[in-house]
């Protein structure tokens, strides 16, 4: 069955293609919220185009209070499910080829914003389970593939899914690398503040404890080296305008065996009494078993189609796996490949796009009818 599988998403890997282009040639940048439109017309039209495409794949689709899109495969209550994005960064300078032109080079490579980051993956989920729904392949769960819109400026599409809907039981984000990855990073963003007459102690701290730090929050007493995630990282420093007041931004990004509290105390400890500090926001760090069902489960698809290692990793970004209980980020990039999502010229190779919707075929037939140890 999983022959008959991969041999279909090479028969549709065209139609595939095309549907991909159809939706990264929409300008999906944030813009001016509008009624139905939280986050402006380009979002909505990429969000309602999707689901119009869904629709003539065959799928039964539902648009969630414009915020959230799902296809969906199957009946019942507990999903698998398989979250991306249709929201872009904005485009910037630099480059080469229209940046919602889709172009295809002579070597199969396709230019667009989004191609990578975060559309192109998330339609290989899609047209992965459109080979297995045109295969007429049972599963035990059902599937649904949802389609963000607010992933790269603050989640709240997600936030707000999770007030109205129940996550999946099982699934993972297209919104990284591979192999799987078994461990996100804490994040976490502070402000320190004091009124203007207390400059001197301001300034005191901020070169003490912030400016003068390795990168690693050594002069704050955090700078460990975890054995899985590396060494704490300190960064985003920056002065910020408060009209009347004195105000500077930095952020963590901290390994599993840190907390966040143990942060904002280790800070605590060296303020004085002028100055005011705030916890801006915190995204705990994701952990899952890396020999468990899923972890297991998508690391043998990806070798089973790669014939390469697919030993879980841990990774310093930040996905939708920060606040969708049960998912762990997955693909699309392979080893090697960086430095192409938000930056000019972003691009994804046909072939490897293909790869990926080989290896989310097989990742959905397994996860949905495997058992859950």
């Amino acid at each position: 069955m999983e022959d008959t599988l991969l041999k279909k998403i090479d028969e549709i890997s065209d139609e595939m293609i095309s549907g991909i282009k159809r939706i990264v040639q929409i300008d999906s940048v944030q813009r001016e919220a509008k009624p139905g439109m939280p986050f402006g017309e380009g979002i909505n039209t990429a969000l309602e185009e999707t689901l119009k495409l869904a629709c003539e794949l065959g799928f039964e689709t539902e648009n969630v209070d414009h915020m959230v899109g799902i296809a969906k495969y199957g009946t019942g209550e507990d999903y698998i499910g398989i979250m991306g994005h249709l929201d872009v960064v904005p485009v910037g300078e630099g480059w080469n080829y229209a940046p919602f032109s889709a172009y295809e080079d002579e070597n199969g490579r396709i230019y667009s914003r989004g191609i990578l980051d975060n559309k192109g993956p998330t339609l290989s989920c899609l047209y992965a389970l459109y080979a297995i729904k045109e295969l007429g392949i049972e599963l035990k769960y059902p599937v649904y593939i949802l389609f963000g819109t607010n992933e790269e400026t603050g989640f709240n599409d997600l936030k707000h899914f999770l007030e109205v809907r129940k996550p999946p039981i099982m699934g993972w984000t297209p919104d990284c690398k591979y192999p799987v990855v078994y461990a996100e990073r804490g994040r976490s963003a502070y402000r320190v503040s004091t009124d203007i007459e207390n400059k001197t102690v301001f300034n005191q701290f901020i070169n003490d404890y912030i400016l003068s730090d390795n990168g690693f929050a050594n002069k704050l007493g955090l700078d460990i080296d975890d054995p899985e995630f590396g060494k704490m990282q300190l960064n985003n420093k920056r002065l910020v305008d408060l009209d009347e007041k004195l105000g500077f931004d930095f952020s963590f990004s901290y390994p599993a065996s840190m907390s966040n509290d143990t942060i904002k105390e280790a800070i605590k400890s060296k303020l004085s009494k002028e100055l005011h500090l705030e916890c801006i926001h915190n995204y705990d760090p994701v952990f899952f078993d890396k020999n468990g069902f899923l972890c297991k489960t998508l690391q043998s698809a990806y070798e089973d189609i790669t014939g390469t290692d697919g030993t879980p990793v841990t990774t310093t970004g930040g996905t939708y796996a920060k606040i969708m209980p049960n998912i762990v980020p997955f693909g699309p990039s392979f080893p090697g490949q960086r430095g192409i999502g938000h930056n000019p010229n972003e691009w994804m190779d046909r072939n490897d796009l293909i790869l990926n919707a080989k290896i989310y075929a097989l990742s959905i037939v397994r996860l949905a009818n495997g058992e859950n140890d």
